[in-house]
């Protein structure tokens, strides 16, 4: 017996069928899906006057996605940042796959509960094409990093880019793997 994510197989066995029911579509592949999550996490200034923060941030991200991320550049030069062009700024990594199914469900399982003062996540974030995007303001919600080897609290983006062609449709696909959104009014 292969290996297959949990939530991979609740999409195939649940979340598919639900969906076809809610928005009478004709056929599967008219059914929404995850297709990849992008995590990008902005070091700026603390990256500007050590360059290893820039590694420690590699390091860590690693560590939470399950696979190897890298270092993002500049593009430009600003003075008034004291930015050149072609400075590591940021850590980012793209998920698709099994490693995306389990990023997800080690995401809403153990690290957004583990948010201070949690009372659900913001439904504002779509962006009108069925792409969904939040911040974390602490890295240290997820388990795999070591509190005691921290230097800097550093935030990051998570993005979610879906096969939807409405918010709504979005919504309904991360509603189903079991996202935790503030409101419950019907976006």
């Amino acid at each position: 017996m292969e290996y297959s994510p949990r939530l991979k197989n609740k999409y195939k066995e649940e979340i598919i069928q639900s969906l076809i029911k809610e928005y009478n579509y004709s056929t599967i592949m008219q059914v929404p899906r995850l297709l990849k999550i992008s995590l990008n996490q902005g070091l700026g200034k603390l990256a500007l006057n050590d360059k290893k923060v820039i590694d420690k941030g590699v390091e860590e991200m690693t560590v939470v996605a399950g696979q190897k991320a890298v270092a993002t550049k500049s593009k430009k030069d600003i003075s008034n940042f004291k930015l050149r062009k072609g400075m590591p700024v940021g850590v980012r990594v793209t998920l698709r796959g099994d490693k995306m199914y389990e990023f997800l469900d080690r995401l809403i399982s153990t690290a957004i509960p583990r948010i201070r003062d949690f009372r659900g996540i913001d439904a504002k974030g779509f962006d009108g094409r069925g792409n969904y995007t939040f911040g974390i303001q602490e890295q240290i919600i997820f388990p795999e990093i070591d509190i005691d080897k921290i230097d800097h609290i550093n935030g990051m983006d998570i993005t979610f880019v879906t096969s939807a062609n409405t918010d709504k449709e979005a919504y309904s696909l991360l509603k189903a793997f079991g996202f935790p959104f503030k409101n419950e009014s019907e976006k």
